[in-house]
């Protein structure tokens, strides 16, 4: 069985092995668009991941500079640490002066597949040109999507669905926040600047043209997504969801592998109802959705509120986690925060696949169970979630008897009943 789209040698090959399926499964559902491998063919990684229907969910990391704060090195050991502790890829975000030396520089040092947002770099570089965003025109945004292409940029969030129809919704919905997407607000401006349509809807055949060039997926970006939980599932939300799965089956039709991006701030009993609808109006492409966050008060602890909707909107059949950082709303993450937000991203991600009845889920859930039964420190250190934590919370309880901890010492319920019952 043949795919449909140009991948590395090995692509398919690691893809399937690190998701315990067959290379015929992950290529019918990359043929029917239920599954993307993002894997542009300018640049070849050490690990390779694919996202969607029935595979273990995904998580992606968001780093980058930003104009108050550049740090080349900084961003770099960002990116390590995501990776490190378990991030399937890595989104650069950055803004500012070194935009492109950060960005080749992640895509030279990064093992797993790499995004980016070129409507960022493009309204950057009108900046330098004293030129306001209103004044892009197609040809600016798309030598910068080029560029991307050529660098091995792997997927590009592109937010086509911001159009007018889509605008007129949000005017009318009078929303406690407005627009938060940053490039949903770029397009805003750019249609009432210009009282025309967007044109990356206009000219979205001329973007999918080079991104098929390349292999390089296409995330749907969710311009309109809710900043607000009381603003989640109103129609200016649900306007452009229709519009992206238009999007999606013109994608389709070009041979380009496209997913679709999510909320958001959004209630808890939204995320089901939201999940179902993407996946029937966008005939079941891959889902990435961020966080959701499930309450608006949590600033310093959004990496929990995104966990907890991360995990149910992953349950219902989100695919793609992009992680929330305890940062989120307050300034631009640092390392610390970048290795919360990965941590409670994969914490939801696993809790998910487990819940799901994922193989690989069960078998280490249940390997963890078993060694604290057998008080088996070695391995529990080896099962969790974040080795080294466990590791520096064991060191410093200073025990004299290893096999428990400082919590119950010797009236352990534990050791006594292992005793006991054997």
């Amino acid at each position: 069985m043949k795919t449909n789209f140009l991948f590395h040698n090995e692509a398919i090959k690691d893809a399937a092995r690190n998701d315990g399926v067959s290379e015929e499964f992950l290529i019918e559902g990359l043929n029917d668009g239920t599954i993307v491998l993002p894997d542009n063919i300018k640049r070849k990684k050490k690990r390779y991941y694919a996202i969607g229907k029935n595979l273990s969910k995904k998580i992606n990391a968001n780093i980058g500079s930003s104009p108050e704060h550049i740090d080349v090195k900084e961003e770099i050991e960002k990116m390590m640490t995501a990776v490190e502790f378990g991030a399937h890829s890595i989104m650069d975000l950055s803004l500012g002066k070194k935009i492109k030396t950060i960005r080749k520089k992640i895509l030279e040092l990064s093992s797993v597949m790499v995004g980016t947002v070129p409507i960022y770099e493009t309204g950057f570089e009108l900046s330098l040109k004293k030129k306001d965003i209103v004044e892009m025109g197609v040809d600016d945004f798309l030598k910068v999507v080029e560029e991307h292409a050529r660098d091995g940029v792997d997927f590009m969030t592109i937010h086509s669905g911001v159009t007018l129809s889509s605008m007129e919704r949000i005017l009318k919905e009078k929303r406690v926040m407005n627009v938060v997407s940053r490039g949903g607000s770029f397009l805003i401006a750019w249609m009432k600047y210009n009282k025309k349509e967007s044109p990356l809807y206009t000219n979205y055949d001329d973007i999918l043209d080079i991104l098929k060039e390349y292999n390089i997926t296409i995330s749907l970006g969710d311009g309109l997504r809710p900043g607000a939980c009381e603003d989640g599932t109103d129609r200016g939300q649900m306007e452009e969801l229709l519009i992206l799965g238009e999007l999606v089956q013109r994608a389709r039709e070009k041979k380009v592998q496209v997913m679709v991006e999510g909320p958001g701030h959004l209630l808890l009993n939204h995320i089901e109802t939201n999940i179902k609808v993407m996946k029937r109006v966008t005939h079941d492409a891959p889902f990435y959705v961020l966080g959701p966050i499930v309450n608006d008060i949590s600033a310093g602890y959004d990496h929990i509120t995104g966990a907890i909707g991360g995990t149910l909107a992953a349950y219902f059949g989100a695919d793609f986690l992009c992680y929330v950082t305890p940062a989120e709303h307050l300034k631009l993450p640092d390392i610390d925060d970048v290795r919360e937000g990965v941590i409670a991203s994969k914490i939801a991600a696993f809790t998910a696949d487990l819940a799901l009845g994922k193989e690989y889920a069960l078998k280490r859930n249940f390997k963890m169970s078993s060694s604290r039964r057998n008080l088996d420190w070695k391995n529990m250190e080896r099962f969790s979630i974040d080795e080294k934590k466990f590791k520096l919370y064991r060191e410093k309880s200073k025990i004299s008897d290893k096999d428990v901890c400082s919590m119950c010492g010797e009236f352990c319920a534990v050791k006594r009943l292992n005793k006991i019952l054997g």
